[in-house]
């Protein structure tokens, strides 16, 4: 089947040509009104957008096949992401591709607001010569106040540096140390106000930096300092800081975003003097948009290729240097999942991962959800994957707990346990990658060794003569050819398991001849991996 991908907002060709080089059907509207956009969204897997195009809730509820939705750039605060969490959708964003083009332009509107050159510009094309009238200030030497230090604002800062600034820097999330190896000295948000010649925001926007630069900031800021804003629009009171411009506590503001885009027309930012305005444009150069058009395109192959997106909003973030050693695990842990779900069907109460040796030092969160994945995909309701398995088992009281043996004396170097409780009920099953390749190592804590894929009978049985005659007989009558077969066991002659993997799948109406073959009351389970 291929999958069918909507492009919403213009995108550069680059981005287009891959994803249709990956054998996806592409279709670019970038037409659309709201209503029709969740006309057309049931149709297709993937919607790719930039900033034109909100992604409301009403939009995720018809796009019932959606499995992502890729923006091409790094703001998402038009798309709805609880409710993309919610209905299992991927959000991921491209982070890296415009952070040059942002950090300079956000260089740009500084030096523009230091040297009135919009001002000068504007008075040259009206046939004046005025020298006096744009007397400006150097920024060498002058402090520059970051609020956030992520991608951009540290790309910034570097270069701030070089140009002979004073940085100072505002961010609850990261360390000192981080700062210090930027460049830049770690305060408060009202010592950066209270001693910045240049204050540049660089957030995101959400309900703890919504209206953050109010009338009470503002307050607080240096007289005379001047403010950039390249990130989100709504970080700023925009009649806060008209008034503060107004007064003389600013000396100016230049603007790249705002809380309404497009800008309305009559907006008194538009004639306000001391005011530089762009249109949004900070990630707008042909470098950033061939990038930002690339990592979007690549993350909507990659999830309907079932593989992770490196940039995902709402899911597990595997960091990139360790993408190539855990992405096995992920795989393996949600199949082994799936055969905990076949071969012990239980009310789950609990669900434990222990990771052990050297894996336990990764950040596994994925592995916790792809586990959850393979437990309870097909056996609820809504669409269950990485981003919203946690949620689901949240709201069914399932309990999830995450252990870490770092230490271990087992078989394998790497290995994940994944078990599951209900009341005095449990059963566990074990994993590890050999050779690159996914093993289940062990089925209730008897040793096997085998890739989870294709057609399994998985039971226990009494280990004695004849056994396992009697089940190939069986299946040779029934034209059903034996792959291959383990068996563990603690003891001889105990109680052990059998894994025998068919080439044809076994029907259900050979169970039981299968049971009766095992003896006392035990039932085989077919499992289809």
């Amino acid at each position: 089947m291929t999958h069918k991908v909507l492009v919403s907002d213009p995108l550069a060709e680059a981005g287009l040509a891959l994803l249709r080089e990956a054998g996806l059907h592409v279709d670019v509207r970038t037409d659309l009104s709201p209503a029709q956009l969740i006309q057309t969204i049931p149709d297709y897997d993937a919607l790719i957008i930039r900033s034109g195009t909100q992604v409301t809730a009403d939009v995720i509820r018809a796009g019932q096949k959606l499995k992502v939705i890729a923006r091409a750039g790094v703001g998402v605060d038009n798309i709805d992401i609880p409710a993309a969490t919610e209905a299992g959708i991927i959000v991921a964003n491209a982070p890296t591709g415009n952070v040059a083009a942002a950090a300079e332009h956000t260089i740009a509107l500084l030096f523009a607001l230091a040297r009135h050159v919009a001002e000068a510009h504007r008075s040259m094309r009206e046939g004046a010569w005025d020298r006096k009238a744009f007397m400006g200030v150097e920024i060498a030497n002058k402090t520059l106040g970051l609020v956030g230090l992520g991608r951009v604002a540290g790309h910034v800062c570097r270069r701030a540096v070089g140009l002979g600034m004073n940085v100072l820097a505002y961010d609850p999330y990261v360390s000192q140390e981080y700062a210090q190896n930027m460049g830049a000295e770690l305060v408060s948000l009202d010592d950066l106000l209270a001693r910045s010649d240049f204050i540049s925001l660089h957030l995101p926007l959400n309900e703890a930096t919504r209206g953050l630069i109010n009338a009470e900031t503002l307050a607080k800021v240096k007289p005379g300092a001047r403010l950039i804003n390249t990130s989100r629009g709504g970080v700023i009171d925009e009649r806060a800081l008209l008034a503060a411009l107004d007064s003389g506590q600013l000396a100016g503001a230049a603007l790249d975003v705002f809380t309404q885009e497009p800008l309305p027309p009559d907006s008194p930012l538009r004639t306000h003097p001391r005011v530089v305005l762009t249109p949004h444009i900070g990630g707008s150069t042909t470098e950033a948009q061939f990038q930002v058009a690339l990592d979007a395109a690549q993350q909507v192959i990659d999830v309907l290729h079932d593989r992770p997106a490196r940039y995902a909003i709402n899911a597990p973030l595997i960091p990139e240097r360790d993408v190539e050693f855990i992405h096995p695990f992920i795989g393996l842990v949600e199949r082994m999942g799936r055969f905990l779900q076949q071969f012990h069907p239980m009310q789950v109460e609990r669900v434990e991962l222990i990771v052990h040796g050297p894996l336990a030092e990764y950040d596994t969160k994925i592995l916790q959800a792809a586990a959850l994945r393979g437990l309870l995909a097909g056996v609820v309701e809504e669409r269950v994957n990485v981003v919203n398995a946690d949620l689901i088992a949240f709201r069914r009281g399932i309990i999830v707990s995450e252990y870490r043996q770092r230490h271990h004396y087992e078989r394998y170097e790497n290995m994940v346990t994944l078990a599951i409780r209900s009341g005095e009920q449990s059963v566990n099953v074990k994993g590890s990658v050999l050779h690159g390749e996914p093993f289940i190592v062990a089925v209730a804590d008897r040793w096997v060794e085998f890739q989870p894929e294709g057609h399994y009978l998985v039971s226990w049985h009494e280990d004695r003569p004849g056994v396992i005659g009697a089940l190939g007989t069986l299946l040779g009558e029934n034209d059903i050819n034996i792959a291959f077969m383990h068996v563990g066991r603690l003891t001889p002659r105990g109680v052990a398991i059998i894994v025998l993997k068919t080439d044809e799948p076994i029907p259900s109406t050979l169970l039981p001849q299968i049971n009766a073959i095992l003896g006392r009351d035990f039932e085989a389970r077919i499992i289809d991996l």
